[in-house]
């Protein structure tokens, strides 16, 4: 990573921490940017209630920070949630889950009141699917996932050599053109065998902020088309 993106991942984290409020209890992602995130997150620690995290790894780094990492099952409500993306749309429709915790992060994204997400300038595209879609499958139907994913038109690579979070496996899908990510996020969670799809149209970000050069952009829900 260049230096000129760590600083955009920065900025773009900085801004999200304008969303924060005493009291509350934050849901926080994964990833590269989710990390510049929690760099800045240390003068938090005593005003937060709590967070509720999407992966072991984000939420060793709470537990570093002092900040206390909640079971969602026991949390009423989830006012924010903050996380990356590896692509979005104008419509703030994403692609999760290059760091394999998608599941975990659909769930909590489901949760909150408010999805930030945050990411640089190079994730928004106008149409869905350059980056490759991952789904999390139950390891004993990955081959079965995987023909119905190439019926589909999509090109399913095994993600060698990681497994979720949740114990289960990741097929990578190559060469989509996402046109309909609502009926595409529907048909593949229908497979049997599918955990989740990282498709999160359904439920997608309130708010996208995108690091530039030259600051931060803002994109919010009403700006959809």
């Amino acid at each position: 990573m260049s230096q000129q993106q760590q600083e955009m991942k920065r900025r773009v984290a900085a801004a999200a921490l304008e969303y924060l409020s005493d009291g509350m209890i934050l849901g926080v992602g994964t990833g590269s940017t989710v990390n510049a995130l929690l760099d800045q997150l240390a003068p938090w620690a005593g005003r937060l209630k709590g967070a509720v995290s999407s992966s072991e790894s984000s939420t060793s780094r709470l537990r570093t920070l002092g900040i206390p990492v909640l079971d969602l099952n026991e949390v009423d409500s989830l006012g924010l949630y903050i996380d990356g993306a590896d692509e979005s749309n104008h419509r703030l429709e994403l692609i999760k889950g290059g760091g394999a915790a998608l599941t975990r992060e659909k769930i909590v994204a489901a949760a909150a009141s408010t999805f930030v997400c945050i990411a640089d300038e190079t994730k928004l595209v106008d149409r869905l699917g350059r980056f490759p879609l991952p789904v999390e499958v139950i390891p004993m139907a990955r081959a079965l996932v995987a023909r119905e994913l190439a019926a589909l038109g999509g090109r399913p690579v095994f993600r060698a050599g990681v497994t979720t979070d949740n114990g289960n496996h990741i097929l990578d899908v190559h060469d989509l053109h996402i046109d309909d990510p609502v009926g595409l996020e529907t048909r593949i969670n229908q497979i049997t065998g599918v955990v989740t799809v990282g498709l999160f149209a359904r439920r997608p970000a309130d708010v996208l902020l995108l690091g530039t050069a030259t600051g931060v952009r803002r994109l919010e829900a009403t700006s959809r088309a």
